[in-house]
């Protein structure tokens, strides 16, 4: 299982790490500007991944500062020294804001500090100041050089031998306010902290009937704001990109009041801190609390999150990601030439990109720009693609036109949830009904899943029925596992007798099982000759057609807060190791990506067969391992990876085989894993893709409208995914051939190139594909 498993065809062009190498390299690690959670599994990633390839990393303490000031700040990390930090928030280098940087001094001073330890590899993790200082600090090296040479603070052959400086950049920022990549280092974290109090405060609120106003950090950037505002339903909110049109006074008056008419005892206005009006002018927290109070009367509270924002443990998603760039950006480092210009290395879709730095720092600037010039559409167009999607689903979700301005379509589309429960299907359903209803259609709830649909469980549902669906975890329409196949008569039979001109399957595996059955079926049940379609929620995240399904974020979420108060024991005890199985059937997502997130030693999946010799070089990996300061062990086990191998005969065989050196206990996580709040993540996922997956069944319908078109081709039976940096749908007719049904797996999964990741992270050797590195794309202002 740790062997070096190479894996290339013979002759093929692929490039792996052990042909880059990092022998007599220096990199120098700093984080600098504002912490994000996040930073230290980033520090953690460039440190080992360093150290694995043959170089030399040295912590810089106290970002420019420390570089500045040299001495002690400057100091060679070890693979121990970045043990235990991947759950702690904040940065364990700390980080400052340095005046000295910005003078040619400091960068003089800096430089020195650096050369002295032959250090001519930085990897910079900050915001768009601090990356653009690297940036500047990297033109003037050889001037710098020159300097320091006839200064005669260092000779000649120093100046030839660190020629030039190599700068790789990570954006950590809570705002995500850096142009170019769809997520910075700390985001996915400041929503949880966001989203914990708003859920909190929701429940205070509905006691009294008050109107709570929150303030969320975002001084330039709504990114926060609005996504917090899309993953609690909130009744207005208020961004710098996307200021209110005049007279948005009274047209917040109006919804709030139309909100509580409706039944709602609730309201929630989300500010971004930097909320302009479109004059430019500040729009306060307090400004908007004493429109309330004068105007409606509404008992009115204000909340400013603050620092609040910035802290605590990082989520699974953050883990991930930084985990991910740090290896990429040493991987950049190894790449780099003279020639190579600072890049910056970010996440599009769910992939790692290079892009060069200053296109992204100036296209960060040009929406700052676009702001102040008072041309609003060009910056929410300068933030990307995602910002706007998001705006526009914020806005069709949030403000209901009267009926009467609504042109119905006299369709009937009907929502019905299929399998085990995932975190995010209500988030799913909410945002299917509104948009449906916003496009023309009845909306139709099925109860129970197609147990329920065969026996007529369906009403009609409105509007106001799914308010405050979106925190809500598990199915309120309830699901069962139950697949259509032995109901298909009495299923046709409820279709004609209600009139069902379109389904959303909202499941996992069953979900998309069920629209295979039923687009089969077509022949024998024309009832059944209609657009269908799948949007992929399990957190097994086994459905194909989707790199990424509802729920397994917020189960990833679960297993890793787990792991670390489990580590916590561990650590407390000494020369333990815990063995933790996961769910997931025979997907070994959630044990793979949490082993990668929680710092794992190791992680039994079925789709990577192991035998004894695996198990036992393990015990031998973790033996090694309690002879250093870090006396404890972590092993992930998927429920299905072996019918033999089961979690209790690795519970015995570790016991024996580690007598005497440590001791072992075993957890089985179980339905925990499916319980719980849906994570940030996976309430905007569900909020945004099910919203598409409207649009596609309303784009259907249309075609056919007045026709009576009968819906009897592939392309009319979809699985609306995620794939490579695209929301698509494919037809469940050509996802046949990628299905491996008896295991209920795709048979290709993007995240089993991850694994030696994992084990890399975990001092073990192996095999890792990088031929798609070192590509330097540049930047699109509708891909970010």
């Amino acid at each position: 299982m740790d062997a070096d498993d190479s894996r290339a065809p013979k002759g093929s062009l692929r490039k792996f790490l052990e042909h880059l190498s990092g022998a007599g390299k220096a990199i120098g690690v700093l984080t600098s500007g504002g912490d994000a959670q996040g930073m230290n599994a980033a520090v953690r990633a460039v440190v080992r991944m360093g150290i694995y390839v043959g170089a030399k990393v040295y912590f810089i303490y106290e970002g420019y500062q420390g570089m500045v000031d040299g001495g002690a700040n400057i100091a060679e990390a070890d693979w121990e020294s970045v043990s235990s930090i991947l759950q702690v928030g904040g940065t364990i280098i700390g980080s400052a804001r340095c005046q000295a940087f910005r003078t040619r001094e400091g960068r003089l001073k800096a430089a020195c500090n650096l050369l002295q330890r032959g250090i001519t590899n930085l990897c910079v993790i900050g915001g768009d100041g601090s990356l653009t200082g690297a940036n500047l600090f990297r033109k003037e090296w050889s001037g710098l050089l020159e300097e320091l040479a006839r200064n005669g603070q260092i000779d000649k052959e120093a100046v030839q031998k660190y020629a030039y400086l190599n700068v790789v950049g990570m954006v950590g920022s809570i705002d995500n306010d850096f142009c170019g990549t769809d997520m910075t280092i700390g985001t996915d974290s400041a929503l949880h902290r966001i989203i914990e109090v708003i859920d909190a405060i929701m429940t205070t609120a509905q006691s009294h009937q008050r109107t709570f106003v929150l303030e969320v950090m975002g001084r330039h950037c709504g990114y926060l704001a609005l996504v917090s505002a899309l993953a609690c339903g909130a009744d207005w909110v208020f961004l710098p990109e996307s200021p209110p049109e005049q007279g948005w006074e009274e047209q917040m008056c109006v919804k709030l009041s139309e909100n509580r008419a409706r039944k709602k005892r609730l309201n929630i206005i989300i500010v971004a801190e930097g909320a302009i009006d479109t004059q430019n002018k500040h729009i306060t927290s307090e400004k908007i609390k004493e429109l309330v109070v004068t105007q409606l009367g509404y008992d009115t509270r204000v909340t400013i999150l603050g620092h609040v924002q910035r802290g605590g443990t990082p989520s699974a998603f953050d883990r991930i990601l930084a985990s991910r760039m740090g290896v990429e950006a040493v991987i950049a480092l190894l790449e780099a030439t003279p020639d190579t210009p600072a890049c910056v290395v970010s996440l599009n879709g769910n992939h790692a990109v290079r892009l060069p730095l200053m296109e992204c720092v100036q296209m960060t600037q040009d929406v700052q720009k676009a702001m102040d010039e008072r041309r609003f559409q060009d910056a929410v167009r300068l933030r990307g693609r995602s910002f706007a999607g998001n705006l526009n689903t914020y806005k069709r979700l949030a403000i209901k036109l009267p009926d009467d301005q609504i042109p119905k379509t006299n369709c009937n589309v009907a929502v019905i949830n299929v399998g085990a429960p995932a975190a995010g299907m209500n988030a799913a359903v909410r945002s299917a009904v509104r948009v449906g209803i916003a496009d023309g259609h009845r909306m139709l709830a099925i109860y129970d899943g197609f147990d329920g649909f065969a026996k007529g469980q369906i009403k009609e549902i409105g509007w106001t029925d799914v308010g405050g669906w979106t925190g809500q975890g598990g199915s309120i329409l309830g699901t069962k596992r139950i697949l259509p196949g032995k109901y298909l008569e009495e299923i046709a039979t409820q279709m004609r007798a209600h009139s069902i001109n379109a389904l959303l399957i909202i499941g996992g595996f069953e979900a998309y099982k069920s629209a295979c059955d039923m687009a089969e079926a077509r022949g024998r049940h024309q009832e059944l000759c209609i657009p269908l379609c799948v949007v992929p929620a399990t957190i097994s995240n086994n459905v194909p057609g989707t790199e990424i399904s509802l729920g397994a974020d917020t189960s990833l979420n679960v297993i890793v807060q787990t792991c670390d108060r489990i580590k916590q024991s561990a650590s407390g005890t000494k020369r333990r190791v815990f063995i933790i199985e996961t769910m997931g059937g025979y997907c070994g997502y959630l044990a793979n990506m949490g082993g990668l997130a929680a710092g794992a030693d190791a992680a039994y999946i079925f789709e990577e067969p192991f035998d004894i010799r695996d198990l036992q070089s393990n015990v031998e990996h973790l033996t090694e391992k309690m002879k250093t300061t870090i006396q404890r062990g972590l092993v992930l086990r998927n429920e299905s990876c072996s019918e033999n191998y089961t979690t209790d005969f690795i519970y015995q065989l570790y016991s024996e085989e580690g007598k005497g050196v440590f001791d072992c206990r075993k957890n089985v996580l179980g339905h925990m894993q499916q319980g719980g709040a849906p994570s940030p993540f996976d309430r905007n996922f569900g909020t945004k893709i099910s919203a598409r997956a409207m649009e596609w069944i309303t784009a259907k319908l249309k075609e056919a409208r007045g026709r009576g078109k009968k819906f009897t081709t592939d392309d009319s039976v979809c699985v609306l995914g995620i794939s490579k940096r695209n929301v698509i749908f494919q037809p469940v007719a050509e996802l046949k051939q990628q299905t491996d049904f008896e295991h209920r797996i795709p048979k290709e999964q993007w995240w089993l190139k991850l694994r030696p990741l994992m084990k890399i992270l975990a001092k073990y050797k192996a095999s890792y594909d990088v031929s798609d590195s070192g590509q330097l794309e540049h930047v699109q202002p509708w891909s970010v």
